[in-house]
């Protein structure tokens, strides 16, 4: 079974910059989306009420771009365990002929949502996500 997670994103006139592709920040909005999308997948109704995430870094690589009405299909994973409070995710986004066009890192943190503090990952937790054995 796998853990990555996926969606596609159409980009609209609100996404489009004066170049005529999306947004380099949209782009960043997207990769916000299929976090969220992915951690409301697998986690439980208890952890999501208990713990919110908090993007710390991004770095991303821009190879492509689309255009207005066209899709990129978004996928996202985790590649290694947890770093103490810091969990890096991958999200790459494909255009309509499967190459990435952007493709990046992100790194993490937990948030205890009844202390505003920073959490480290529990192992169950991150069970969820990490691909590497």
């Amino acid at each position: 079974m796998t853990k990555r997670h996926t969606l596609t994103f159409t980009a609209g006139p609100e996404h489009i910059d004066v170049l005529g592709h999306v947004n380099n920040a949209v782009w960043v909005q997207w990769m916000e989306a299929i976090a969220v999308s992915h951690w409301e997948a697998v986690a439980s109704a208890a952890q999501q009420a208990a713990y919110i995430w908090v993007v710390t870094r991004h770095e991303i690589d821009y190879r492509g771009n689309i255009a207005l009405g066209e899709c990129a299909r978004g996928e996202t994973f985790v590649p290694d365990p947890p770093r103490g409070v810091r969990f890096d995710r991958r999200v790459d986004f494909r255009n309509g002929a499967g190459k990435v066009i952007v493709s990046a890192r992100t790194q993490w943190v937990l948030i205890d949502r009844a202390s505003a503090r920073i959490h480290r990952v529990p192992a169950e937790m991150a069970a969820l996500f990490v691909e590497a054995g």
